[in-house]
Order: C-alpha cells, then sequence, then structure tokens
C-alpha cells in the first residue's frame, strides 16, 4: 500500500527540523525534504541559541539530524521538492529525483533568500566579518571599528541597533540616499560619519575585513561590520496551495502556523521575517508542529 504521510515539511532549517523532532515525538509519520542549501551556510557560528552558542550551521544540523533518527516515523530526503498541490483529500508532492509523495498535511519551512548590497567582494567577507544580525553576532564585535553597509531604508535603524556594542561606526549608502534631514541629524550628534559614494573596494584577507575604499578616494579602516540584505522568499508552493502572504511578503500564519489553506501551515522565515534567528525559527517550528498534530488528532478522533 502507497504511504500517505501524515506530514510532509519542505525545508531542512531550524524550523522544519524543530517540527520533524515533535511530530516524530507524537509518533506522526513525517517526510522532510532537505535541499541541503541553506541560507546560513557561510556562517561560521551560530549565536543566541541555549546550550549551543556558538556552534557552526553544519554541527547543528548534523545533531539534528542524529536526534532525528531515534525516531522511526521520521524520514529525511536529501532532495528538493519540484511541485506541491491538493490532490483532493490530501497534498502530493513531486521531489526532483522524480518520486513522488502524498500527505495530509504540508508545513512549508523554505526559509528566505537574501540579496546582499551592490558591493564588489562583499560575498568574501559575508559570515566571516560582515553579519547581518547585532544579536547574533554583536558581542564578537564589541567596541571594534564597524561600517554599516545599507542601501535601503532601513540603514539608520540598523545604526542604532548596532550602537550599544560599538559607538566606533561609520554609514556607508554605496551610491543611495536613503537618510532624512533628522536622521542625519542624530548620527551627526554621535560622531558617526555618512558616506554615500559607492564603495570602490573591501580589503582585507581571509574574509577579515580591514579597509573599506570610497570611489572618491577616501579610504576607513574597519575590522568588520553589518550588512542591510534584502529579504526574499523563495517559496513558489504558497501560491499554488492557496496561501495568502502577510505584510511582510512571507506567508500568513497564526500562532500555530495555519495559513488561510486548510492543512497547509508555515514557520521560521517562511512566515516571518523579523527577526531571521535561528532559535525563533526553532520555536516557529516547534509550534506549529503541535497546530499539525492537533489538527490530525481531531480529524482520527
Amino acid at each position: 500500500m502507497e504511504t500517505i504521510w501524515d506530514c510532509a515539511i519542505i525545508g531542512g532549517g531550524p524550523a522544519g527540523l524543530s517540527a520533524a523532532l515533535v511530530l516524530g515525538r507524537a509518533r506522526r509519520n513525517v517526510v522532510l525534504f532537505d535541499s541541503g542549501r541553506p541560507r546560513n551556510a557561510v556562517t561560521r557560528e551560530t549565536h543566541g541559541f541555549l546550550t549551543r552558542d556558538g556552534i557552526p550551521p553544519y554541527e547543528f544540523r548534523r545533531i539534528s539530524h542524529e536526534e532525528l533518527a531515534r525516531y522511526p516515523s521520521v524520514r529525511i530526503r536529501n532532495t528538493a521538492v519540484a511541485d506541491a498541490r491538493n490532490a483532493g483529500g490530501h497534498f502530493q508532492l513531486r521531489a526532483m529525483d522524480g518520486l513522488i509523495y502524498r500527505s495530509r498535511k504540508i508545513l512549508l519551512a523554505t526559509g528566505l533568500v537574501e540579496e546582499l548590497p551592490a558591493v564588489p567582494g562583499i560575498r568574501d567577507f559575508y559570515g566571516v566579518s560582515l553579519f547581518n544580525c547585532p544579536y547574533c553576532d554583536g558581542w564578537e564585535r564589541k567596541d571594534e571599528p564597524l561600517v554599516i553597509i545599507s542601501e535601503t531604508e532601513h540603514a539608520f535603524d540598523l545604526v542604532k541597533s548596532v550602537y550599544p556594542w560599538s559607538r566606533n561606526l561609520i554609514l556607508a549608502t554605496n551610491g543611495h540616499y536613503v537618510l532624512s534631514h533628522e536622521q542625519r541629524r542624530k548620527l551627526a550628534a554621535r560622531g558617526i560619519p555618512v558616506y554615500e559614494q559607492r564603495i570602490r573596494a573591501l580589503v582585507g584577507t581571509g574574509g577579515r575585513l580591514e579597509k573599506v575604499v570610497f570611489e572618491n578616494g577616501a579610504e576607513e579602516r574597519r575590522a568588520g561590520g553589518f550588512v542591510s540584505p534584502v529579504w526574499s522568499h523563495p517559496n513558489v508552493f504558497d501560491r499554488a496551495l492557496g496561501c495568502r502572504r502577510n505584510e511582510h511578503g512571507g506567508i500568513a500564519a497564526d500562532d500555530f502556523g495555519r495559513t488561510s489553506a486548510h492543512g497547509v501551515f508555515a514557520a521560521g522565515d517562511a512566515a516571518n521575517i523579523v527577526p531571521p534567528q535561528l532559535i525563533v525559527a526553532a520555536a516557529g517550528g516547534c509550534r506549529a508542529a503541535i497546530g499539525i498534530n492537533s489538527e490530525l488528532t481531531s480529524e482520527d478522533f
């Protein structure tokens, strides 16, 4: 007889892994699809997750898979999902390897895609000395001379966020004019220079930033910094499944991950952009798993 899974989880990040653990412990048959291309692959350490502070992402993933292996009803498939649709009474998923899976519920935990500012060589430093979240990496950068690189209207907010960790800051908008007069005044009052010309080069070795060079020839010695990525959702399944989007562009979901499409749940960064932290995503996966199990139980009772 063909297996109909209780839940198919699309996404093997912290939200998907957390949901698989909770559902496995609830004795649910779960298949988790992991494409093996996590957003935080460039990150050397993740912080702010109690008992796992400073753990490399690949090690977090390895431990998670090891723990999930204790539960025989959980299966991990190392492939992406090509298509997911409502097949009437259940959902049908087609994996990239061509295999077809059927499930009673779907959890979308596909995360985010980030586009970094258009600065030459920025990827060489990202995850080593340039980061996006001060709550994740501010402690390691405390009191260092830092650059804030942002081309968006969130530039001033990012400076404010980083300020408690270091007062030695410059803001580089890379040719964009994103500050109001009042924001400029506040930055000037705190001695934070603003560079609105484009960045010609980031200089350093081994991912360690040493200097920022601007098009007008100005240079600033910096030991690292923070950037404002533009976030987008890679999820193409939510529209096909009939899910509404929220004001952030993510999948609209309630506190237990229920979306506007019956039987479809969402968790982690796929449903909530702010803040994009591992522990927040994992918590979202846990809540969604409880919602999924409750719905399955109600249908079975």
